[in-house]
């Protein structure tokens, strides 16, 4: 209709139907790393009406069981400054995950704010508690030691800054486009634990021709001690191998290990470095398959190192001689049923400390 009192103007009169703002998902899958895996969340993102998001999650494994409950405000500010609060609580068995003999209770309270930069990256900023209770069994040293010099339970206050710039044009069978991350986390002073950690992850995605596309991807992670702590807490390391990782060795087993008498379980390190390159192709076939089904030929590389000097975990020192190399063919395929990842690989420079997989797979379903 037009405006009264004016000759050049109208208004426009839009009759909005909003959609379901609420979110129920269930999930099962396998992996050969953590077992069976369920998950389950709840969601709702305009909660009473108010524009905000809240969500509650929780996921269990053999090596996890996680719970979360969050709140967002994604317009904090009007300048789209988001707000957010969330409490977890995870539990992490390493001798499942890895065979050593200890494991971790982790109970936390964040605040976090995100800052839009760009139509494809944002800035955040976070503030949060942690309360850990260690729990060290009797077979290994390293953790009794940590556990004589350090206690088993600490209550940690941690800042944190992220940095994520995502201009892919699709986050599944991406064909062209770049995701990069930065992210970084220190105790502040007074916590009972002084450290901090740094990681950085890259893809780069190349469209070569209509069908193929080269991707390229690169990690680096570090982690250290200050003040009172004389090194990262080595149950925060980092850790390499299996399929997202290095193929071809088995998740979580490469790099430095335990020297104690009888257990020379993995322990991570608190350098890593991974990377590798992969040529993707939809099948020959043609049809639907293109949609669904993707083949690879990759090459990966990696490993973590200790770098600080122990004689209770070998070997320490960072040393690019140590790259391990894998190469081999990949599958990824978004069945009705789920989505299914499968890889064969062939390790080309595993030592006899190296647990070689050379197939791996991992399968999932939302429902």
């Amino acid at each position: 209709p037009a405006v009264p009192g004016s000759a050049d103007q109208v208004d426009v009169d839009v009759t909005v139907k909003e959609k379901p703002s609420g979110n129920l998902m269930a999930g099962i899958g396998f992996s050969q790393s953590d077992g069976i895996i369920f998950n389950t969340s709840i969601s709702q993102s305009n909660f009473l009406g108010t524009g905000k998001r809240v969500a509650f999650a929780f996921n269990t494994s053999r090596t996890n069981q996680f719970y979360q409950l969050a709140y967002t405000n994604p317009y904090y500010t009007i300048d789209g400054i988001s707000r957010g609060f969330d409490l977890s609580y995870r539990t992490t068995d390493f001798d499942q995950l890895i065979g050593a003999d200890y494991s971790t209770d982790v109970g936390r309270a964040a605040m976090n704010f995100g800052l839009p930069i760009s139509d494809t990256s944002r800035a955040g900023l976070g503030l949060y508690y942690q309360n850990t209770r260690f729990f060290a069994g009797q077979f290994s040293e390293l953790a009794q030691d940590f556990v004589a010099q350090n206690g088993e339970t600490f209550n940690d206050v941690f800042l944190t800054l992220s940095y994520v710039k995502d201009s892919r044009d699709s986050a599944v069978f991406t064909s062209k486009g770049t995701l990069q991350s930065l992210f970084g986390e220190v105790a502040i002073p007074g916590s009972d634990l002084q450290y901090y950690r740094l990681n950085w992850r890259g893809r780069q995605f190349v469209p070569l021709t209509r069908r193929f596309t080269l991707a390229l991807k690169a990690d680096a992670g570090y982690g250290g001690g200050y003040g009172s702590t004389d090194s990262l807490p080595f149950f925060e390391n980092f850790y390499a191998g299996g399929p997202s990782s290095v193929r071809g060795f088995r998740a979580n087993t490469l790099g430095p290990r335990e020297t104690t008498v009888g257990q020379e379980d993995p322990v991570g390190g608190n350098l890593k470095l991974t990377g590798g390159v992969e040529l993707f192709a939809p099948p020959p076939i043609g049809g639907n398959f293109e949609k669904t089904l993707r083949l690879g030929a990759f090459l990966d590389f990696g490993n973590v190192w200790w770098t600080e000097s122990t004689d209770l975990v070998a070997p320490t020192g960072f040393d690019l001689g140590e790259l391990r190399y894998s190469t081999g063919l990949s599958a990824q395929w978004l069945s009705p049923v789920g989505a299914l990842s499968l890889s064969v690989a062939y390790p080309l420079n595993a030592t006899d400390q190296d647990e070689e997989q050379v197939f791996q797979f991992s399968f999932g379903q939302n429902f």
